[in-house]
């Protein structure tokens, strides 16, 4: 374990997106110098807006090789977390989720080998555990896939892909290898798809009625699974401590392990709303985990606890969204 340097050029693929973003300006802030490979088709460069000028932009596809190993030049560090997210397009583009996330991690790794770069930080996701054996579940539980006919395991499959990949590379090619594994972050300016950016654009079309009856509020599943949802400030502080002191060829879950029903969710950002609603049970989501939460012994070996109560991160997100319910895109980028 140590404490490296704050200094050097670290590349960050998917610099745009949602965690991108807010990892590209917490780098920035430490001193390092950044450049950024995206080409927006999730992400959007506004987020980086007001620090653009201090940021190596490159335009491009994770998929174009030539391009990866450019961006590779005269980088220190790789910090990979270009992906197609968003759970609806693990199951209506599953070829495409596949397409990015293989050819990304092999391009990268080329990228890093053909230009010396010895340090490589990779995002894989709490999705590899699917069913694990125990929750909270730590990093040594076993990675699978139950149904390879079921599209939505198309994002693991690329994400366990990937792990295995940097691993075995790391052993040869590279002097520091690093797997992270984020469980369900979350917070202002995270996309459209996910579940709590959903819950809050619904609830702010929810009418407020006098008689105070509880509106229908339809979920997906019983309500009944659960997640422990990260803040994004506290997933930024464990990735610091991650790349801070994190050790060779080791995988670290960053998260939280405030567990939470789905339908505790819903009701609890309603109340934040000032919204009374009924929550209306549907069917489930083929494939999908019933309970999630991770053990974070590990991260917290290296000093970090999480800081943010979901409380107050929900108050946060949902106050930008109901801010900029307006801007909500009306057709898909991706």
């Amino acid at each position: 374990m140590h404490d490296r340097m704050r200094s050097g050029k670290i590349l960050v693929t998917g610099g745009t997106g949602f965690i991108g973003s807010a990892l590209v300006r917490r780098l920035l802030r430490e001193g390092f110098a950044v450049k950024v490979f995206d080409n927006n088709s999730r992400g959007n460069a506004s987020r980086l807006a007001d620090v653009a000028a201090d940021i190596d932009w490159v335009h491009a596809d994770i998929r174009d090789k030539i391009a990866v190993q450019k961006a590779c030049r005269g980088v220190d560090s790789v910090c990979h977390l270009a992906y197609l997210n968003g759970t609806e397009y693990f199951y209506s583009k599953p070829d495409l989720v596949l397409d990015i996330g293989v050819k990304g991690i092999v391009n990268v790794i080329d990228g890093c080998m053909n230009e010396g770069v010895r340090e490589f930080l990779v995002a894989s996701s709490s999705e590899v555990y699917q069913t694990p054996p125990a929750t909270p579940t730590d990093e040594t539980a076993p990675l699978s896939i139950p149904d390879p006919l079921n599209p939505r395991y198309s994002y693991a499959a690329g994400k366990i892909i990937s792990e295995i990949m940097a691993i075995n590379y790391g052993r040869r090619y590279f002097d520091r290898v690093i797997v992270f594994r984020p469980h369900n972050v979350y917070g202002p300016d995270m996309g459209w798809e996910h579940v709590i950016p959903q819950f809050a654009v619904r609830l702010n079309a929810v009418c407020d009625h006098a008689d105070g009856i509880p509106q229908p509020f339809p979920i997906q599943g019983s309500g009944k699974e659960t997640r422990a949802f990260t803040f994004i400030d506290d997933f930024i502080e464990g990735f610091m401590r991650i790349m801070d002191r994190g050790s060779h060829l080791e995988i670290y879950n960053i998260g939280t392990m405030e567990e939470i029903t789905i339908e505790q969710l819903a009701v609890r950002m309603a109340a934040i709303s000032g919204k009374r609603i009924s929550i209306i049970p549907g069917t489930p989501a083929p494939g999908g985990t019933v309970r999630r939460c991770p053990n974070i012994e590990k991260l917290k070996s290296l000093g970090f606890e999480p800081r943010i109560p979901l409380e107050e991160g929900l108050r946060r997100t949902i106050r930008w969204y109901e801010e900029n319910n307006r801007n909500k895109p009306t057709e898909r980028r991706v």
